[in-house]
């Protein structure tokens, strides 16, 4: 059955969306989309033929674009959800889907500015979805259905991997996945400038950096292996990746990991707080 999908902001974040559903097979003439300027509202009807619509120049553009929606993908910044929906309550269909992708915003104060039949999902993806290779967390509210969950993880593995799990796990996901990738990133820089200091060109460094993170994750997956085993595995006695590998456990990565976590999450926890004010 074919369902029509509204999405409410179309960022990076709902637009990594929005293309991952265009590539598994779905219309753009069953999407609707509002954007904040009339350019960029025809630039998405022109590349996807989706029905767009400008906030900035039709101040019902969320309206026009809800209403008789199915799902209702909520991709605005966090502190203006609670003015979206309150916008839209009163034209959503009773048995729509909501999906909010917005960071620290519960399901409960979702759940209060919309009408009781209406269902609410709560998502956290991260930014790898860009490219389909993202992970989402998805937490379900009390309205939502098995088939309404069923369409909620399908919509994200258009973009990437997805983990069901317990609301009160999406912050502490939030500090690995979510923010993941700029752990991994910084791991990238101190690598290139480890390379330069020992006098490659920058060119050449970045191959050789860019390529092991992405050879050894590659190397992860498809064997599915333990990664303290893959490491054993380059690790030969008393070689030259022992020495090193024997530095870097030195400076204690499991507590400073854990410290790093931990002070995401304590933010985290902050916004969710700074919303409810």
């Amino acid at each position: 059955m074919t369902q029509t999908v509204a999405f409410l902001g179309t960022g990076s974040m709902g637009s990594a969306i929005l293309n991952g559903m265009i590539q598994n097979g779905t219309k753009g003439s069953d999407i609707r989309a509002t954007t904040k300027t009339v350019a960029s509202s025809e630039e998405l009807a022109a590349k996807y033929g989706l029905s767009a619509f400008a906030t900035d120049h039709q101040p019902n553009a969320n309206s026009l674009a809800v209403e008789g929606a199915d799902i209702v993908l909520v991709a605005v910044k966090p502190a203006y959800v609670v003015e979206v929906l309150d916008e839209v309550r009163n034209v959503i269909s009773k048995d729509a889907l909501v999906i909010s992708v917005a960071a620290g915003v519960e399901i409960k104060t979702m759940e209060a500015h919309l009408p009781e039949s209406v269902a609410v999902v709560r998502a956290m993806p991260n930014t790898p979805a860009l490219i389909q290779q993202g992970v989402t967390g998805i937490s379900a509210g009390s309205r939502v259905s098995a088939e309404q969950l069923a369409v909620a993880v399908s919509l994200f593995d258009a973009v990437g991997k997805t983990l069901v799990i317990p609301e009160e796990q999406i912050d502490a996901l939030s500090t690995i996945s979510g923010s993941g990738p700029a752990y991994v990133f910084y791991f990238i820089e101190e690598f290139i400038s480890t390379a330069l200091s020992h006098g490659f060109s920058q060119e050449d460094a970045y191959l050789m950096v860019s390529q092991t993170f992405l050879g050894a994750s590659e190397l992860l997956v498809q064997q599915q292996g333990d990664p303290a085993e893959l490491r054993r595995q380059v690790t030969s006695p008393n070689g030259t990746t022992m020495k090193a590998i024997a530095v870097l456990q030195e400076g204690n990565l499991h507590d400073l990991f854990l410290k790093a976590t931990s002070a995401a999450l304590a933010r985290a926890k902050e916004i969710a707080q700074e919303q409810k004010q």
